[in-house]
């Protein structure tokens, strides 16, 4: 029976969803895994897979074409098969009648043609223009920091071509083209909005002067045409190429996204697609092995802070970082926007201290005070999932999942790397975590999805002595958790005074969706975990 493929949602502020590529024509067999089509988002170009094994019998919007999320993409089933009560008795579009109706509507439209439209059509053939692309659902522009590519330099699909530096981190940005790097549209150092020109690649010697001329003709030679057959033919001939990234896996968009829920390291799984390329029955059917969990990753040299000279007298001044603009403008929305309050409550953390000497005494394992804060706060949040809820205006949003955000210091100011199903996660999966993604953040490593999806936040002000301070909400957290110093304090235990090891915490929470008695009780329960860590296991 035929399946109706619809436009998917791809990220959280998606509303519509554009074909950039077709892999798979009308009749061509597809099988599950199969790339079906490349979908441009609002963040970026995916690749599309199927879910199903069939023949692809309808394409419900053309490539180049745009369409609602959940609106028809294709249909596939079984070959011959009669499909007109899914498409309303419309047939697969047959090839002429389709390049007619593209050329209709291409003329209808030319009047309208936006200024990207024009410079698109007058594109020489085999070159190719590569926009600022938007690299996180907050970005408006973005800076690059370093360009790995010089004009006239070669560039192959997969090579750098530069470092963009947006509103959350500094990320690797890769060719997806192979041929020569033209023009670069941004000077290093210099910002552009998203989608504005960022580079042109194309066959060395071509004629770019007239790209972005709108009453420049498009060029019909069959020079061109031939240099674009022969650059496909040496596309198709060449070698893969690695990135010099490590971190580039072969991944589908689905499989990546159920390996982030379920804690899946993707470099440990082994791909069954085309290429080794991994897809959704890889992960469902991943078993870890006992040296993968027990292995903790390998971190990346810290970045040194940019130190600052002092002179008597004289001011200077330092240009904010994109990272330190958005800082500022998030946490003044959140701090003007919820309601904040603020409870505390002090931990006796004896026997979180032996348990913790215990853990660390096993081999190739050893945890800190912060992995054991983030394990039980992650546990107590189940018990209390209105702590682990969002505001939305005219509702709460309760999220299903218990994603904890943990607030790392970096040169340029604050970001906060997040923990994907952090209460399903043991104290070393954290550990590992913990250190791989703090040390990344500091150097500037981390990609846009792993800041994204948070439920809740902690900032842990420990390690600097600093016994109690209250921090700002991570929107769309309703709350986050402030950690101070483990200190040495006189205490009452059983009538009398001995010696403690008390720890203070913090809450601050947004009081439309945390009441205080709720947030008390929260407290209360994440002490009872800290205070007596056995209680974790029931």
């Amino acid at each position: 029976m035929a399946e109706v493929i619809t436009m998917p949602r791809l990220s959280d502020t998606m509303t519509e969803g554009k074909v950039a590529k077709w892999h798979k024509k009308v009749g061509d067999q597809v099988k599950e895994g199969d790339i079906l089509a490349e979908i441009e988002t609002d963040k970026a170009v995916q690749d599309f897979e199927s879910e199903i094994n069939g023949t692809l019998l309808y394409v419900g919007v053309e490539e180049g074409a745009a369409a609602a999320v959940d609106s028809v993409l294709a249909i596939i089933g079984n070959e011959g098969e009669d499909i007109s009560g899914l498409t309303g008795g419309a047939a697969a579009p047959a090839t002429g009648g389709s390049e007619e109706k593209k050329s209709e509507e291409e003329s209808k439209t030319e009047n309208n043609a936006t200024s990207v439209e024009r410079t698109t059509a007058e594109v020489p053939a085999g070159v190719e223009i590569i926009t600022m692309p938007r690299l996180s659902d907050t970005m408006t522009e973005g800076k690059v920091a370093k360009w790995h590519k010089n004009v006239g330099d070669t560039v192959k699909e997969g090579d750098l071509l530069a470092e963009i530096e947006t509103d959350k981190a500094v990320q690797d940005f890769e060719s997806e083209f192979n041929g020569v790097l033209l023009k670069q549209g941004v000077e290093e150092g210099g910002a552009a909005p998203v989608d504005s020109v960022l580079a042109i690649i194309g066959p060395a010697g071509t004629d770019i002067s007239a790209v972005g001329t709108p009453k420049a003709a498009a060029q019909t030679s069959e020079k061109p045409a031939e240099q674009k057959t022969e650059a496909k033919a040496e596309e198709k001939a060449a070698p893969a190429v690695s990135s010099s990234s490590s971190d580039r896996v072969a991944i589908s968009p689905l499989a990546k996204k159920m390996a982030q829920d379920k804690g899946v390291d993707i470099n440990s799984v082994n791909g069954s697609g085309e290429n080794g390329r991994i897809v959704k029955k890889d992960i469902e059917n991943y078993q870890p092995s006992a040296q993968a969990q027990a292995q903790p990753s390998v971190s990346a040299p810290a970045a040194a802070p940019v130190a600052l000279s002092f002179v008597q007298g004289e001011d200077t001044e330092t240009p904010n970082s994109q990272v330190r603009n958005i800082i500022a403008k998030r946490l003044a929305e959140s701090k003007f926007s919820a309601p904040h309050y603020y409870l505390m409550v002090e931990i006796n953390m004896d026997k979180a201290i032996e348990a913790r000497k215990e853990i660390n005494s096993l081999p190739d394992t050893k945890i800190s005070f912060n992995d054991m804060i983030i394990k039980a706060t992650a546990v107590a949040l189940r018990k209390h999932p209105q702590v682990n809820s969002s505001w939305a205006g005219d509702k709460i949003i309760h999220r299903g999942n218990i994603n904890v955000g943990v607030a790392v210091a970096i040169p340029d100011g604050l970001v906060v790397p997040v923990l994907k199903n952090t209460d399903q996660m043991n104290y070393t999966q954290i550990s590992a975590a913990v250190k791989d993604m703090a040390s990344r953040a500091k150097s500037k490593g981390l990609k846009a999805n792993e800041m994204e999806g948070s439920t809740f936040s902690i900032s842990n002000l420990g390690m600097f002595g600093i016994e109690t301070f209250t921090s700002i909400i991570n929107q769309p957290n309703s709350a986050i958790l402030s950690v101070g110093a483990i200190i040495e304090k006189p205490i009452v235990k059983d009538g009398q005074i001995v010696v403690g090891n008390i720890m203070k915490l913090s809450l601050a929470c947004d009081h439309r969706v945390v009441d205080g008695a709720t947030g008390a009780q929260f407290l209360q329960t994440l002490k009872t975990y800290l205070e007596s860590p056995l209680t974790l296991l029931l």
